[in-house]
């Protein structure tokens, strides 16, 4: 009632799913659900966690938003052991994510509007017009030009359809004709057959890793394709991210091997040959090559942009202190007990709000009201307005401790400490900023000196303390304010992610709030295809009997790409491929798996590419364990792969591992690979037979549910 919003649509949902129809939909018996909703509701709080096996769906977004809302109806958010956690796949996706590796995004989830390009330009003390040329422009379907810089991009889960794909039927102005493929296994995507036609139709694949990777491999391109060896973790220094969004400062073990260099040397070099070196690293120091951007001042400028999630107190010195003294940080609370980081969470986990100087301890656990704010507590976000249907989306009546506003509030602006009279709080240094990003004009300048008082240079008489006025007039001396009249007015919409002093966010927190407001969980989310989750069955099933009561969506375009999906789903292949095919992960491989494949000792536990099947399907098709097999799925990719007979599937269900690569359609690739950098370990990639299927909000890919058929080979 006090914080989510929209439950009472949900309950109406929710009452559709008897134990009955669960059973009906996913064989799941109704029995089991019983008694998981009992466990979860009697032991609290609890977490859940997932990893692929939740997002990899054309429906994804529904099943991770069922998570959320099933631990919000249990009160388990925003409490120790309890939260939503998805499990990343490496030590920096988190930290990559950040930073806007994303095709809809600039750093820290800004977006890609106008005012967040302004943002970005202002941190980087860029020309706005400069960078506006870099992109082109298109004609929407409304008549109206359009620059590519705020149109979402195509997803690298797409990329291959940018090639193929007629632009006619695109928001794409060309076909993709360069790809740059950076830390990435290519058998990590599926539709690998069509993969293979798109690299040889590229004008210039590079490939930027540590391994060749089957990148190197897949194609029977003979020119224009670049290996470029990077160093591994080992090899360099500087922040990276965990899931918890903890952050930690890695030192270099030993120097890159070979001809292999750090990312930030390589992204270095690609600058200076396309002609910015000097305007992206302006305010960068360099290395003593003159080339390559120090670390620590690469963090330093990440900290000044990134308002939004909190990423701005993590400074390298922080981190760093945090690293020099893991002895004295508690193993369970993750809270620094005593000693110079006293009172800190490890790793600073974001959001650490304000700069760096404001010591705010890190925040790890999103939305716990038990704590006041400026001690790592938070409640929800204020992000979608502060109304809906007539209905408040605002807390109502609980706050953090502390709190000077005992109720629900928006998020903060500059006219909001006004209206509340906090802007009293504000330092000179930080107004003027805030003057700044308003684009006002104030007389003289404001600095700091080395103490870390305000000081004024040439030209500015700054508004004496009230306490001082009195005598200043006696002496008929005139106060003088260095802001003109209309500065309140020109910087109410000035807000906490935009105002680069982080003034807002400190006096927001001294007086107990969240700078980006308190507000209610939105249960449902209107913006999106499905409000509230739905079941929808995938592309490619055997349920025939099912896609009538839970139909896919329609054919849409999003992302600049035509997106299929009721196109597929009416075509019934389940009869020519009747076993339902899924994949995942093993223990001894992480990712493509080139580079755990070329570890010996981890290459010894796991020698063979396989297919897990029920011994009733074995039996059924004449396969026994340990036999080559076909699997071939219903677009025609097909691999060659032994069989694992064996119970841990269930019957009309296989799965394979996605590590392997190096072989294609039972064709064996390690001939092609630069001499003596093959792994140990070569196998068939299971996405060579896993199908097309794209989430309705995220562009990921459909790999935990296609069909197959599975012949001996």
């Amino acid at each position: 009632r006090t914080r989510v919003w929209g439950m009472d649509q949900i309950r109406e949902e929710v009452a559709k799913w008897t134990p009955e129809e669960v059973e009906r939909v996913t064989g799941t018996p109704g029995s089991q659900l019983k008694r998981v909703a009992m466990t979860l509701a009697n032991n609290r709080p609890g977490t859940v966690i997932w990893c692929m096996g939740g997002t990899q769906h054309t429906n994804g977004n529904n099943n991770t938003r069922a998570y959320c809302i099933l631990q919000l109806a249990l009160g388990n958010m925003g409490v120790e052991g309890g939260g939503t956690n998805i499990f990343r796949g490496h030590d920096n996706v988190q930290g990559a994510t950040d930073v806007g590796v994303l095709s809809h995004t600039l750093p820290g989830y800004y977006g890609l509007s106008a005012g967040a390009w302004a943002h970005w330009a202002r941190v980087w003390e860029e020309d706005p017009e400069w960078l506006t040329n870099r992109f082109a422009k298109v004609t929407g379907a409304d008549g109206k030009e359009k620059s590519l810089q705020n149109l979402t991009g195509i997803p690298v889960s797409r990329w291959i359809d940018g090639v193929l794909e007629d632009p006619a039927n695109t928001d794409n102005p060309d076909k993709v004709r360069a790809m740059v493929l950076w830390g990435h296994a290519p058998n990590s995507q599926t539709r690998m057959t069509e993969m293979k036609t798109a690299m040889e139709k590229l004008d210039m694949l590079v490939v930027i890793d540590p391994y060749p990777t089957v990148s190197a491999v897949l194609h029977d391109r003979t020119d224009g394709v670049y290996l470029l060896p990077a160093a591994t973790q080992f090899e360099t220094r500087g922040s990276v991210t965990a899931s918890n969004r903890s952050l930690q400062w890695r030192e270099q073990v030993v120097d890159p091997l070979f001809e292999s260099k750090p990312d930030q040397e390589i992204i270095a070099l690609f600058a200076k040959k396309f002609g910015f070196h000097d305007r992206i690293f302006r305010n960068i120091e360099l290395e003593e090559d003159g080339l390559t951007p120090n670390v620590e001042d690469t963090l330093r400028e990440i900290n000044r942009g990134m308002w939004t999630i909190g990423y701005t107190g993590q400074s390298p010195e922080r981190l760093k202190l945090h690293m020099e003294n893991q002895h004295t940080f508690d193993r369970t609370t993750l809270r620094a007990n005593g000693g110079p980081a006293d009172g800190d969470f490890y790793g600073l986990p974001w959001p650490a709000w304000g700069t760096p100087e404001m010591n705010h301890p890190g925040t790890p656990n999103l939305y716990d009201m038990s704590k006041p704010v400026a001690e790592g507590g938070l409640c929800f976000r204020a992000r979608f307005g502060v109304e809906r249907d007539g209905d408040n989306l605002l807390a109502e009546g609980v706050s953090n401790p502390g709190a000077e506003i005992q109720d629900g509030y928006p998020e903060f602006t500059y006219q909001m400490l006004v209206d509340l009279g906090w802007d009293g709080d504000l330092t000179d240094a930080e107004k003027r900023s805030i003057a700044k990003v308003a684009g006002v004009d104030v007389a003289g300048d404001v600095g700091q000196s080395d103490d870390g008082e305000d000081k004024t240079t040439e030209g500015a008489q700054l508004t004496q303390p009230s306490g001082e006025q009195g005598a200043a007039e006696e002496v008929g001396e005139q106060s003088m304010s260095p802001f003109p009249s209309d500065f309140n007015e020109r910087a109410s919409t000035i807000n906490w992610k935009t105002d680069l002093s982080g003034g807002i966010q400190r006096v927001a927190i001294k007086h107990g709030c969240a700078p980006f407001g308190n507000a209610k969980a939105r249960a449902v989310v209107w913006t999106f295809p499905d409000p509230v989750p739905k079941h929808r069955e995938p592309l490619y099933t055997n349920r025939r009997d099912l896609v009538e009561d839970y139909p896919t969506y329609e054919d849409r375009k999003f992302y600049r790409l035509p997106t299929l999906y009721a196109s597929i789903q009416k075509q019934d292949f389940s009869k020519d491929y009747p076993i339902i095919l899924t994949s995942g992960r093993l223990v001894e491989y992480e990712g493509g798996g080139d580079e755990t494949r070329s570890n010996p000792w981890l290459a010894e536990l796991q020698q063979d590419m396989f297919v897990e099947i029920n011994p009733r399907d074995a039996n059924n098709l004449g396969v026994r364990d340990g036999a080559q097999v076909w699997v071939e799925g219903p677009e025609g990719g097909k691999v060659k792969v032994m069989a694992m007979v064996t119970e841990r599937v269930g019957e009309g269900v296989a799965f394979m591992p996605f590590h392997f690569g190096g072989h294609f359609q039972g064709e064996d690739l390690r001939s092609k690979y630069p001499d003596g950098a093959d792994p140990y370990v070569l196998g068939e990639s299971t996405n060579t037979a896993q199908t097309y299927g794209y989430d309705s909000v995220t562009q990921m890919q459909e790999t935990k549910a296609t069909l197959c058929k599975i012949m001996p080979a």
